[in-house]
């Protein structure tokens, strides 16, 4: 895995375990010492990328940060999932970045305070179809999940910036998830765009027919990060505190899962009966749990994900993507 120092990865924090057994007492003294704050906390757990989220609640990680957390597995759409936090059906979410931003420039009621790490997306190429690098899609059809996914977006605005027209070069076409290897086989797709574990257990059971092309953190997008962290927008107006202990949570989980690949897949292995514990370890090892970024860091790495989409007719060409990240980005950690 990509490791920083551990000074850099928790100079903002302090994220040693003793710190961690003392987070409670950075959240306001009332709630610190009165008991602790609950929240219903919306995720997939499908998505073993978000295996810090059972850390952070088996391993006590919510507890020790003064919260009592209550996961609600949501396998809806992303749109629904934020409708859920805007309207208080849950009171925070975690999920891909690149699935949120349309929704948040239409007005849910939603601002991100956090992040969890990079990573999520690949695009594969049919060595047979004669797809080996990105230049070969020229021509062919890409089959996704979802023409509305992260990896659709994402990999338009990519292969725009490789010369590559997304819409006159390329022919996008949807499958069900595990229909695309199908498809593949049919002849009636030469590439996938999509995500784990989908995509690594095609390639696992097809021995070699694949090739990865490109996934989100390629190029400059490697120290760029994936899934965020959001909260109600009037939790984090009226309560500022427990938004920050939960974004610190999902920190202190993440780093964890860093040191402890092995703890972590053990504790997720049971969430995800379909995938080994050593299927996770491999997987883990494609994403950046050491890239969480916060403050103006964050509110940055919004910004550029904003002008992309903009690019590509996502976000509305008059949005300022500056003034845009300052709106749905809210610093919590200071």
């Amino acid at each position: 895995m990509h490791k920083l120092s551990q000074i850099n990865r928790r100079k903002f924090l302090g994220l040693t375990l003793g710190t961690a057994l003392a987070a409670p007492v950075l959240l306001h003294n009332s709630q610190a010492w009165s008991g602790q704050k609950k929240l219903t906390f919306a995720w997939n757990q499908n998505a073993f990328c978000l295996t810090p989220v059972v850390v952070a609640k088996e391993l006590g990680y919510f507890e020790k940060n003064g919260l009592d957390v209550d996961l609600l597995n949501y396998s809806g759409s992303t749109d629904q999932l934020l409708e859920s936090v805007a309207t208080g059906k849950a009171d925070a979410a975690i999920g891909m970045i690149h699935r949120w931003l349309k929704p948040l420039e239409a007005g849910f009621d939603v601002k991100i305070v956090g992040s969890s790490h990079g990573g999520c997306v690949r695009l594969l190429g049919h060595k047979a179809s004669g797809v080996t690098q990105l230049n070969d899609l020229k021509g062919k059809t890409v089959g996704v999940s979802d023409l509305a996914a992260p990896g659709k977006h994402f990999f338009t605005i990519l292969l725009a910036k490789n010369g590559i027209d997304p819409d006159k070069d390329i022919t996008w076409r949807q499958y069900p998830a595990d229909l695309l290897g199908i498809a593949v086989d049919k002849g009636e797709i030469q590439a996938i765009a999509d995500g784990d574990p989908n995509l690594y257990l095609l390639e696992k059971r097809t021995n070699g027919a694949y090739v990865e092309l490109a996934t989100n953190l390629s190029g400059e997008y490697a120290r760029k990060t994936c899934c965020v962290v959001g909260v109600r927008g009037e939790l984090v107006r009226n309560d500022k505190p427990t938004a920050a202990a939960l974004a610190r949570s999902i920190v202190q989980a993440s780093d964890f899962m860093l040191e402890n690949p092995n703890q972590a897949a053990r504790i997720f292995a049971k969430y995800s009966p379909k995938i080994t514990e050593d299927d996770l370890l491999k997987l883990y090892n494609t994403l950046t749990f050491d890239h969480h970024p916060t403050n103006v860091d964050l509110r940055d790495e919004i910004a550029f994900f904003a002008e992309d989409f903009k690019s590509i007719g996502v976000i509305k060409p008059s949005t300022d993507t500056k003034r845009f990240s300052q709106h749905v980005y809210v610093d919590v950690l200071g």
